[in-house]
């Protein structure tokens, strides 16, 4: 299991808010939860998700393409992925990793 954090960043945009580009990434995300593909979550400023590594290509290609959808011409997206094979890793373990050393 690999855990991503993504940005998607549209470029261009008519204000500086982005809030409904978010809210589209959101709900392509919540259908692929659906699926069970993958889990996720809304950060203030990036969005996690879990899922198998081809599921994770998958979905990050869909909420990339999202703004290119609403008409925005340029998107950036930033993508830092953790996959570990040693043993299964998921964002519930990893932070109840760090919590258990406090």
């Amino acid at each position: 299991m690999a855990i991503a954090d993504v940005t998607v960043i549209p470029i261009g945009t008519e204000t500086a808010s982005v809030s409904q580009y978010v809210a589209a990434v959101q709900k392509i995300l919540k259908g692929y939860e659906a699926e069970g593909k993958i889990k996720f979550q809304l950060t203030p400023m990036n969005t996690l998700i879990e899922g198998e590594l081809p599921d994770l290509f998958e979905v990050i290609q869909a909420i990339h393409e999202s703004p290119f959808e609403k008409g925005i011409q340029r998107v950036a997206t930033n993508i830092r992925i953790d996959d570990r094979r040693d043993k299964k890793s998921t964002m519930e373990s990893k932070l109840k990793s760090v919590n258990a050393h406090q």
